[in-house]
């Protein structure tokens, strides 16, 4: 059964993902411990996991094979399908290629 409280009511010694990520922390293999409601008018209410932050592990560090997957992932990103340009910005999935080849107007100018 999993612990309820309400908005920055949650007592000490529990943390978010996000919080414990601050401190160097990860969740590793325990289960959500509580979790906290912030009620809404219109809607459900937002909930957010909290995890035991004494049984939380060291987070894992970035390795130079960690570093070059990102890197790779990043410049595929930046690289138009069409043109095959390396881009100096992502492109955006709603357009799926590179400005100027969305706009031929625009190369021209």
């Amino acid at each position: 059964m999993v612990l309820v409280y309400r908005w920055r009511l949650a007592p000490d010694g529990l943390a978010t993902r996000r919080q414990l990520r601050a401190a160097g922390l990860r969740p590793g293999d325990q289960d959500v411990a509580a979790q906290l409601e912030r009620p809404r008018r219109r809607r459900g209410p937002l909930v957010a996991y909290l995890y035991r932050v004494d049984l939380a592990q060291p987070g894992r560090p970035m390795t130079p094979n960690r570093w070059a997957a990102l890197a790779k992932a990043d410049a595929a990103r930046r690289r138009c399908p069409i043109c095959r340009d390396q881009l100096p910005y992502v492109i955006p999935t709603s357009l799926g290629m590179c400005v100027a080849c969305h706009d031929p107007e625009q190369r021209a100018a």
